[in-house]
């Protein structure tokens, strides 16, 4: 069988059976790993294919996994968990323990952990935390850099004994080695290396005020605000705050070192009144004039829109700066009420959808 045949019967299923030849042995595996998986689809029975199954070779959850590790290169392996939990709602991933012992940690199982959390038991629970752990180490460690860098300060002439990569000063360097410049081997011996200072980007505290939507469609901006919120912490001359909401409101500040322990303490899901834990956030401001609101929501509002309206706008005329963010994750792929934000743009908040990076521009910028 041709490589392109192979695919193609690969990605049709037992219905190309008719016009190709059978499957080599590997091949047959993959293809019995992929129609445990897919003929999940209920789109298939409305469409009138049959499911193929697997007769009384039919997987388990924790063969199929030990499966796709073994046939699959590893960003298949996520895709495929992620459409297991996402897709067909597979729920044995995360609930039990010999079958959660053996996922890769991945953003998509962080976001199903964060889903389920409530219903696992202790032992589960336990399992559950270490793809929590995992996944926002890798998460803390590629955000820390970008949302850090714009509170870092613009670089100066002035030479800096400190010496960190960001404040390289490649054309400095050269001039000052010039003299070491070997023709004969077209190098140059470097033998000082230089650096620039940086310039304090404020001299007044500032207060950030995340408040965070916990609705389960808010899941990705819940993981995010958690992990911004935790590399927000050390930045000098801002004081940042974490309140989570629903219908009641929690303040988080407490937890923000430790966006884990965070992570598993908010509970997603329940109604929605941002106009509640907008005027909470209110009353945590010392300096309205130095102060951020940031509210992360899809703006759905299940209590008073008016009286959220009414808020944002002695907020906005006290001085306090209002962000509202549709979105706030990697991909910043907005979806809310359009409606109810633009009530809110019109009484002077900022609305938007942002990468983390993209707000820790927004506030340096302000503070700035």
């Amino acid at each position: 069988m041709s490589e392109d045949m192979r695919r193609w019967r690969l990605i049709l299923g037992e219905p190309a059976n008719s016009c190709a030849n059978p499957l080599c042995d590997a091949d047959a595996r993959q293809d019995a790993a992929l129609r445990w998986l897919y003929d999940h689809d209920p789109e298939l029975a409305e469409r009138g294919v049959r499911a193929g199954g697997l007769g009384e070779s039919t997987l388990t959850t924790v063969d199929w996994l030990d499966e796709v590790h073994t046939l699959f290169p590893r960003e298949t392996v996520e895709r495929l968990e992620r459409d297991a939990i996402e897709r067909y709602g597979i729920t044995d991933v995360l609930t039990d323990p010999e079958v959660l012992a053996r996922v890769e940690p991945n953003a998509a199982l962080l976001r199903a952990v964060l889903r389920t959390k409530h219903l696992m038991n202790p032992a589960v629970l336990a399992l559950a935390r270490r793809i929590v752990e995992q996944v926002v180490r890798d998460l803390l460690r590629r955000l820390a850099v970008v949302v850090r860098q714009p509170f870092s300060g613009p670089r100066t002439r002035r030479r800096s004994p400190v010496r960190l990569a960001r404040n390289f000063d490649f054309h400095g360097t050269i001039r000052a080695n010039l003299a070491r410049y070997r023709p004969d081997e077209r190098r140059l011996v470097v033998d000082e290396v230089r650096f620039t200072a940086r310039t304090r980007r404020q001299v007044d505290t500032w207060q950030l005020v995340l408040v965070v939507d916990q609705s389960a469609s808010m899941v990705d901006s819940v993981i995010h605000a958690a992990v911004t919120a935790s590399c927000l912490w050390s930045v000098p001359g801002l004081r940042t705050h974490l309140i989570a909401f629903d219908t009641a409101v929690v303040d988080l500040t407490s937890d923000v070192t430790d966006p884990v322990d965070l992570l598993m303490s908010v509970q997603l899901g329940g109604g929605t009144n941002i106009a509640k834990a907008l005027s909470y956030a209110a009353t945590l401001i010392d300096t309205p004039r130095r102060a951020i609101i940031a509210v992360i929501s899809d703006f759905y509002e299940g209590g008073d829109p008016n009286a959220l309206v009414r808020s944002v706008r002695t907020l906005v005329a006290q001085g306090t700066v209002v962000l509202g963010l549709a979105a706030l994750d990697e991909s910043a792929t907005p979806a809310y009420d359009r409606a109810l934000a633009q009530r809110l743009a019109n009484e002077g908040a900022h609305i938007g959808a942002m990468t983390p990076g993209a707000l820790a521009e927004f506030i340096a910028e302000r503070m700035g």
